[in-house]
């Protein structure tokens, strides 16, 4: 047993002391700056600014589709990309984006249709989740849903 331990012992001595060569001296110097470049690019984020950021529709009857357009500029030093638009439910849906990188400076537009479902006020959240340092931004829709004046005369 003690012949194995020695054994083991010495060759785990010549495995750690045969290796001469310094590890810092295998770093090119080209790896060095495309890293840093690298480093810099990745500290750029994207930035979507909103025309708005909530739109209300004000009064709807029941049942009555209506839409808007949220317009958004990319003010940030990176392109951005819009890889999911969601609502927070299915009432309302987001369409028409571009998920085409957007570069600095350039604008896009998506619109958002709701069904008119509900009643009184309702807000629903629609969340863009994009390349930006937060990783997502929300706008939001809010009307008032009148009752459904078929339903009214049912019940008379």
């Amino acid at each position: 047993m003690k012949k194995i331990i020695l054994s083991l012992s010495a060759l785990c001595l010549v495995a750690f002391t045969s290796c001469k060569e310094n590890a810092a001296q295998k770093i090119e110097e080209s790896n060095v700056a495309a890293a840093a470049e690298r480093d810099a690019v990745s500290s750029k984020f994207p930035v979507i600014e909103f025309d708005k950021k909530e739109h209300d529709f004000g009064e709807i009857e029941a049942k009555t589709a209506v839409e808007t357009v949220f317009s958004y500029k990319n003010t940030g030093d990176a392109p951005l990309v819009i890889t999911d638009i969601k609502s927070s439910c299915g009432c309302t849906v987001p369409q028409d984006w571009s998920r085409e990188p957007l570069a600095p400076g350039d604008s896009g537009k998506f619109t958002v249709k709701f069904n008119g479902s509900g009643s009184n006020k309702i807000t629903k959240t629609i969340t863009v989740t994009a390349n930006t340092e937060k990783g997502s931004e929300i706008v939001k829709i809010t009307a008032f849903v009148k009752p459904d004046p078929t339903k009214a005369e049912a019940k008379s």
